[in-house]
């Protein structure tokens, strides 16, 4: 359009799926960030499973999360439009990671922690 100052950032996806549930996230931080420290933190959470390996076509789709209760984190990148900003695509399987999943994983990361 010709104009440098409008802040722009997209995502498309445009596939059928019969099940799950695909979001495009844009995080905006207090502070500056380094990406492949945060690509580390999310490697190192359990429950979390990263697919980011744009070059090779690997990043998360509904397939990949079908009949499992993990989420899997893909397309980390650095927001060009705004600053401190991250956007990532997160894929699960809404039948099995939704309220009730979340729900007993928080009562055990809990009691786990004692904390109840």
């Amino acid at each position: 359009m010709g104009d440098d100052g409008i802040g722009l950032t997209a995502t498309t996806v445009r596939i059928p799926v019969m099940g799950g549930h695909s979001e495009a996230v844009n995080i905006e931080f207090e502070h500056d960030f380094d990406v492949n420290e945060i690509k580390k933190i999310l490697n190192n959470t359990e429950g979390i499973i990263v697919m980011d390996d744009i070059a090779n076509h690997v990043y998360p789709m509904p397939m990949h999360a079908h009949n499992k209760d993990e989420v899997f984190v893909g397309r980390i990148r650095r927001d060009e439009s705004q600053p401190k900003t991250l956007n990532l695509w997160i894929v699960a399987d809404n039948l099995r990671k939704g309220a009730a999943t979340n729900a007993v994983q928080i009562a055990e990361y809990l009691l786990e922690k004692k904390l109840v």
